[in-house]
């Protein structure tokens, strides 16, 4: 059993709760999480997911800065308006170029220079979670749409890798992200 992997599935689950809330305290255990497995990637040959935590981890204290100061300079507190909205469309090709770019430029390094088993899949998971995260950040709802889709590809290639734990958690991952889209769509409506 690998106590890491389970540690890291754990903290991944109480992430899991924290984001479907909407709380800012996702941002600590997007935290915590990513600094588990970095190691577990790593020692599984994922060298894409490996590099996506450390991402992860930078990506995050942005998160928290964002959502804790939402107004130029002024804190704000969970009881304020969440601030959760629609990607603008004019923001959507920008993104599409940018996953692809991402997608190519680590496939191609996957490839090449790694001993990488999964470098196609690694890739997609790692560029799409690049944008994914990104969205999370700014509160856009369409965020739960590109973590279903990662999530759904994560939860085969972690089976793949024999990394059961983190393949059962993305499996719950996929479950709470189309929740977590219903439930941020009502809290718009709601706002509205």
């Amino acid at each position: 059993m690998n106590y890491l992997e389970l540690a890291g599935t754990l903290v991944g689950l109480a992430y899991l709760w924290l984001e479907y809330k909407a709380s800012i305290y996702l941002w600590i255990a997007s935290i915590i999480m990513p600094a588990i497995y970095i190691v577990v990637y790593y020692q599984a040959g994922l060298y894409a997911d490996f590099g996506i935590n450390i991402y992860y981890l930078l990506a995050s204290v942005y998160g928290w800065i964002a959502w804790r100061y939402q107004k130029k300079g002024q804190e704000t507190t969970e009881a304020q308006e969440s601030g959760i909205g629609y990607l603008p469309l004019r923001t959507l090709p920008i993104l599409l170029f940018l996953f692809g770019v991402l997608f190519a430029g680590i496939g191609f390094i996957l490839v090449c220079y790694t001993d990488s088993t999964v470098p196609w899949f690694d890739s997609f998971t790692t560029a799409l979670s690049v944008i994914a995260l990104w969205m999370l950040a700014k509160k856009y709802v369409e965020q739960w749409l590109a973590w279903i889709l990662v999530d759904i590809v994560c939860c085969g290639l972690y089976f793949y890798k024999d990394l059961y734990f983190t393949a059962i958690l993305y499996g719950f991952y996929t479950v709470i992200a189309i929740f977590g889209f219903l439930k941020w769509k009502r809290l718009i409506k709601a706002e509205q």
